[in-house]
């Protein structure tokens, strides 16, 4: 290992070591030339074959450019060691990020930088040759002060031990991260791009959740032996997270390659879709007290190791959810005792269905009502006629409209002897078909007292006031007077003249015919 101020092929000074491995380190040096910081990786290699190898994809690599990976501008030999230079990257890695947080990234966050890495994960996969990168991990992961990620191949993260990774298209041999490799990779079968697209989805689960997803071969242990798959859908642990993206990760995490995304780029448009899915709303927490809060941090699952390197398999679904510092308690309430899960959505749900149900039976009892409304009418409007029958139509009883009078040329007939004091001569008038609207109309008067009705039994007692009251006079004339004052006067010859309330006969109509 190289100590601070050594300095390589006359021009890069060492500064300090970053990270190191069993088969190397990684160093932050000053190049003296350009006056620049760079980051050298060493890589020490005793077999021949492996040494012309890192020759080659170092030249591989110096030929890259894209803005999510740090540019290769030198290699070279020196000692026992191979050296790559590459573009120096300042800063804390996601891995250390998420951990001084100790909570997840927002999920519009971690979305961008899955996009950015998807087309750099495209960029290597389609170069002749291809490249696999094959050790995609948050302390691979950092940001620059622009919000744009870079993929590094820094081995493993500042002051853990372990096997360094190496770009490479040859089998996995050089090592993995557990937690982040695929099954393939770990049994030894080899790597392609599917292989990427797992460690990339495993990633983006941790950034997620903050939860480290279990290694593939627990996975692979527990479905052999019945178990379920220990890997949770990512929205049934953070309730930011929408079903929708926790699919894709999913299926980019599948055991079988072949059930993974077959490139970069489809995982990319798949992530793109799932952007556009609402999230689940953030869980309404009734702590202790009955006081709401919102509950964005949750923690591991039973059995799970978040600062570990390893991940066991959970032990079973429950799940603790604490509120957030920002969430209000009432005193004496701890926001970490036993919680209540109100899902929004159903809520909203039923809402909507009791809003439905009212007015289902609004409109109901509007017809209803409407209904007995009209038979009201109907019973009303039939009943005088069912009292009184008449034997020819009668005439509209709106006062406003205008009534139409029939002229007639009086005719003297022989008068009829009538008992009584009252009996009169009368008049027969002979109707004509012309129509006049002439306001005087020569009718047959209406005589001031009352009328002997020959037909009456002295009997009966007098009608009541709520029953229309009629007159029949010597001539044949009959009066009908309702209680509301309305005057339905019919004449010898039938016709018929409403007379509305307070309104009398002027007096030449009373003015019998000579």
């Amino acid at each position: 290992m190289l100590s601070p101020e050594t300095i390589l092929q006359d021009r890069y000074r060492i500064v300090r070591q970053l990270g190191q491995g069993g088969m190397g380190a990684v160093y932050e040096a000053l190049d003296q030339r350009l006056d620049t910081v760079v980051a050298l990786k060493e890589t020490l290699f005793s077999d021949e074959r492996l040494r012309k190898q890192f020759e080659r994809e170092a030249r591989l690599l110096a030929r890259l450019h894209h803005q999510a990976l740090p540019r290769v501008s030198d290699h070279f030999n020196e000692g026992d060691g191979q050296f790559l230079v590459m573009q120096f990257i300042p800063g804390e890695d996601l891995f250390e990020m998420q951990a001084r947080r100790n909570g997840p990234f927002p999920p519009a966050d971690v979305l961008r930088w899955a996009d950015q890495l998807c087309d750099a994960l495209d960029y290597l996969h389609t170069q002749e040759p291809q490249i696999i990168h094959r050790d995609i991990k948050p302390q691979n992961l950092k940001l620059t002060t622009r919000g744009q990620v870079i993929l590094l191949d820094f081995g493993l993260a500042k002051g853990s031990g372990g096997p360094m990774s190496v770009v490479t298209t040859s089998a996995s041999i050089f090592g993995y991260t557990p937690n982040y490799a695929p099954l393939e990779q770990i049994q030894g079968l080899g790597t392609d791009p599917r292989s990427d697209i797992y460690s990339l989805a495993a990633t983006l689960y941790h950034l997620l959740t903050n939860v480290k997803p279990p290694d593939a071969l627990s996975r692979a242990s527990a479905i052999v032996n019945g178990l379920p798959d220990p890997l949770a859908l990512a929205h049934t642990i953070s309730p930011q997270i929408s079903p929708a993206v926790a699919s894709v990760l999913d299926k980019a995490m599948s055991q079988k390659r072949d059930d993974r995304y077959t490139s970069a780029e489809d995982m990319r448009q798949a992530l793109q879709l799932a952007a556009d899915e609402p999230a689940n709303e953030a869980a309404t927490v009734l702590v202790s007290g009955g006081v709401p809060t919102k509950a964005n941090t949750i923690a591991p699952l039973v059995g799970t190791n978040i600062g570990g390197a390893q991940t066991n398999a959970r032990g079973d679904e429950a799940r603790t959810l604490v509120a957030d510092q920002g969430a209000q308690v009432r005193s004496g309430a701890s926001s970490t005792e036993t919680a209540t899960l109100v899902r929004p959505a159903a809520k909203q749900t039923r809402s909507r269905t009791w809003i439905m149900a009212a007015a289902v039976v609004l409109i109901l009892a509007g017809v209803v009502t409407a209904v007995l409304i009209r038979r009201a009418l109907k019973s009303e409007a039939a009943a005088p006629t069912a009292q009184n029958p008449q034997p020819t139509p009668t005439a509209t009883t709106t006062p406003a409209a205008p009534i139409q009078s029939v002229a007639v040329e009086p005719k003297t007939e022989n008068p009829k002897p009538e008992t009584g004091k009252n009996a009169k001569q009368v008049t027969q008038p002979k109707a004509t078909p012309n129509v006049s609207h002439d306001p005087i109309d020569r009718r047959p008067p209406i005589p001031d007292t009352p009328p002997i009705d020959p037909g009456r039994n002295p009997d009966r007692p007098p009608p009541t006031r709520d029953d229309p009251r009629v007159r029949t006079f010597p001539n044949g004339a009959r009066v009908e007077t309702r209680p509301d004052g309305t005057r339905i006067v019919t004449f010898p010859d039938g016709r018929t003249r409403v007379f509305p309330p307070g309104d009398r006969p002027r007096p030449n109509q009373r003015r019998r015919p000579d």
